[in-house]
């Protein structure tokens, strides 16, 4: 076994991440919580919008993906010195990239809504959050940059402090905006978002002065040692690599979440309670799954690091270790959802009766958190092997199949919502076999990046 690789090795690479999808996702735990004490209407806009800006930037976390496959080549290779150009070739892309973004959101966005949503007040207050939240985009996507080079380098460490950061800023900003606390305005769900556009700001901050502390184990700040901020002349051939490896990345991303949203938009036809039912367990679905997140982050790097080394023969070993990890924090919270389950969604809503209706939903994920470990490691892997192109077309097969289902059983069977959200299962399913078919069948350690 390769130090590199081992149990610990893992850990430290994936506990720093592990932390920081939680402080993200207790952020989005206060918002639920907050917005389903405004309404049912605000709750479920809130949580339509925020899967949509989130499908959207998603595109721009592709991205840094990519960049985060090449970065952690270079650093298994030893090529220290270009890593820093990678960097600022990403923030270049991005930076552009924030600006198309930024006005999709906030001109092209409002006519589909009004052209998709059956629900005028659920359309109003989701064009409302999105007016404030598009410009967060500017702040995430610097924020997407830096994130790629810490993983890519193996630095996750900076990951806990960076999105307590955020974690605290909104959170603070959520109480007093959304209600109207400490003589700040009572903004209802615009107040969510504005309170996440600053806590991104403010994230964004504590990057660049981590970025110029001096490095672990070396006299030289982490701007020094890498060589990034430099910003030099743009080159076609670095772009075009960063691009070849990150455009299915984006793509497959953004299919993934906007695959969610649709997902969202038939559930939206359901009703109202249907809506709300939904993004109450979804939220807490992203919380039972941060530590197999987590564990799937880290599998892009520790892939590409251990293939960059020249050990590919070390990559199904690896693989077996990160899932089996993950595995054994899956099994652990589902247990916990089976023992307290009502006591779980009283956290977003004080309604009885949504609190009952809740619970059939909360019970089919509590399944689909076993497969997800399996299925989401082995996926990552493949990029991580360097074949975005490949995890592009297995995303798109997966999702279609996951539509599909979705459209049949909530339109055509007209099934109620929790047996409509048996279509999670049918996904991590299909994506986790088609996953391991190409480990098994594919030319896979002669992917050069």
């Amino acid at each position: 076994m390769s130090a590199e690789n081992s149990y610990s090795a893992i850990w430290k690479m994936s506990y720093p991440i592990i932390i920081g999808y939680m402080a993200q996702n207790i952020v989005y735990v206060v918002d639920t919580a907050f917005l389903g004490r405004v309404s049912e209407v605000a709750l479920g806009a809130g949580g339509l919008a925020g899967l949509y800006y989130i499908a959207v930037f998603m595109l721009g976390m592709g991205f840094g993906t990519g960049s985060q496959i090449v970065i952690a080549r270079r650093h298994g290779q030893g090529k220290i010195a270009s890593i820093g150009k990678v960097v600022d070739h990403a923030w270049y892309f991005l930076a552009g990239f924030a600006v198309v973004v930024f006005l999709f959101l906030r001109y092209a966005t409002p006519l589909f809504f009004e052209y998709a949503l059956s629900s005028d007040a659920v359309n109003q207050a989701s064009v409302q959050y999105l007016d404030i939240r598009a410009y967060g985009i500017f702040f995430a996507f610097i924020n997407v940059a830096f994130r790629a080079f810490f993983v890519g380098v193996g630095k996750t460490q900076v990951l806990i402090w960076s999105t307590v950061v955020m974690a605290v800023v909104n959170i603070v900003l959520d109480y007093a905006l959304i209600f109207g606390h400490w003589g700040f305005p009572e903004m209802g769900i615009g107040g969510a978002a504005l309170a996440s556009v600053i806590s991104e700001a403010f994230t964004s901050m504590y990057f660049v002065w981590y970025a110029f502390r001096r490095g672990e184990g070396a006299d030289l700040t982490f701007v020094q040692q890498y060589g990034f901020l430099k910003f030099p002349k743009p080159e076609l051939h670095t772009l075009k690599k960063l691009l070849n490896v990150s455009i299915p990345v984006m793509f497959q991303n953004f299919i993934s979440l906007g695959g969610w949203f649709l997902f969202y938009l038939i559930i939206e036809g359901m009703g109202e309670r249907p809506l709300a039912i939904s993004n109450i367990v979804r939220s807490i679905y992203l919380i039972l799954m941060i530590p197999a997140l987590a564990f799937y982050s880290a599998t892009y790097s520790l892939v590409s690091n251990t293939m960059g080394r020249g050990e590919s023969r070390e990559v199904k070993p690896l693989l077996k270790r990160i899932i089996g990890l993950g595995f054994l924090f899956s099994v652990v919270l589902s247990f916990l959802v089976s023992i307290f389950p009502h006591s779980i969604i009283e956290i977003y809503t004080n309604d009885t009766g949504l609190v009952l209706a809740s619970l059939p939903t909360l019970r089919v994920i509590s399944v689909a958190l076993l497969l997800v470990p399996i299925s989401m490691v082995l996926f990552a892997a493949i990029s991580g092997t360097g074949n975005t192109r490949m995890s592009l077309v297995l995303e798109v097969t997966t999702v279609l199949i996951y539509l599909v289902c979705t459209y049949y059983f909530a339109k055509i069977l007209v099934w109620p919502v929790e047996q409509v959200w048996y279509t999670e299962l049918v996904y991590l399913i299909i994506l986790g076999t088609l996953s391991l078919v190409y480990f098994k069948t594919a030319n896979w350690k002669s992917v050069k990046v």
